[in-house]
């Protein structure tokens, strides 16, 4: 299993349980967020809502699958051409995108489980090949970049169906009331803060649906096993006023706050606890 330490930018982290009323979620659902750290919400989304945003996203992730291609070891860092590709800040260039993460869906969850203030975070395809089966390794979302405050949303959302030979997300309970953890780089993995954990499960899910997660849970996905692609959406959406804080947390403290409020991708969700329905000329 090995030992779990706290990041040592995490002190005093105190989890903020969720509090009535709520928009989209019941009381037994957000309770179960708090205590667990992740919900899976089945047949959110139709095929009339996916098909547009998957036309759009193949586009760009066939981009780049060719510019990993074109690498002499065809990676960078975790992403390999064949195994798992990352396209980011879609909403930026796809108005499919840009759309879809302002989907009433989203904003209830905002609502519910972070806040009357809410921006969108980052938004990134996730594909999973068959060609060269690799798992994922556990990190939590904060553990790549250090956000202040710590506690912020991931939604995952299931473009194809994600069942545990497709390798959907795995999840190990209750580690994120702690707040964020220490993480070490395996190569050719990625940022890691255990190998493994007895309270792990999967959590499997169709083709439309979201498994929602904070930024703190534990999460792992496992090897694609099937002779398809696996198709995920991950959106994710901080309080307003979230910064990523700068510098190397093993020379000491951080040097620095960059604002996640980039214009044209981190535009607001929930200003006072209503939805936008664009983003403002200024954000």
């Amino acid at each position: 299993m090995g030992t779990i330490e706290l990041h040592p930018w995490n002190r005093n982290f105190a989890w903020t349980d969720r509090a009535a009323p709520f928009r989209r979620l019941d009381a037994d659902q957000v309770a179960a967020f708090d205590r667990d750290g992740f919900l899976v919400l089945p047949d959110v989304f139709g095929d009339d809502e996916l098909d547009p945003l998957v036309e759009a996203l193949d586009r760009n992730e066939a981009v780049t699958d060719q510019f990993l291609r074109s690498r002499a070891d065809e990676r960078i860092a975790i992403a390999e051409s064949g195994a798992i590709t990352f396209t980011v800040h879609l909403v930026e260039r796809e108005p499919a995108a840009a759309a879809f993460v302002r989907a009433p869906v989203f904003a209830d969850l905002c609502h519910d489980l972070v806040g009357p203030d809410v921006r969108l975070y980052w938004d990134q395809a996730v594909y999973k090949k068959p060609e060269k089966p690799r798992r994922f390794p556990w990190h939590q979302d904060n553990g790549y970049a250090f956000v202040e405050p710590q506690q912020y949303l991931t939604c995952w959302v299931a473009l194809t169906d994600a069942t545990v030979d497709h390798g959907c997300p795995q999840v190990i309970p209750g580690l994120h009331r702690a707040g964020t953890y220490r993480h070490r780089y395996v190569d050719p993995l990625g940022w890691e803060i255990v190998e493994s954990h007895p309270d792990a499960g999967a959590a499997p899910v169709g083709r439309g649906g979201i498994v929602v997660f904070s930024s703190l849970t534990p999460h792992l996905t496992g090897p694609n096993l099937t002779d398809a692609v696996r198709k995920a959406y991950i959106v994710q959406f901080a309080p307003d006023g979230a910064a990523v804080l700068a510098g190397d947390p093993a020379a000491g403290e951080p040097t620095g706050r960059i604002p996640a409020n980039a214009p044209g991708r981190q535009f607001p969700i929930l200003l006072g606890g209503r939805p936008v329905p664009s983003p403002p000329d200024r954000c």
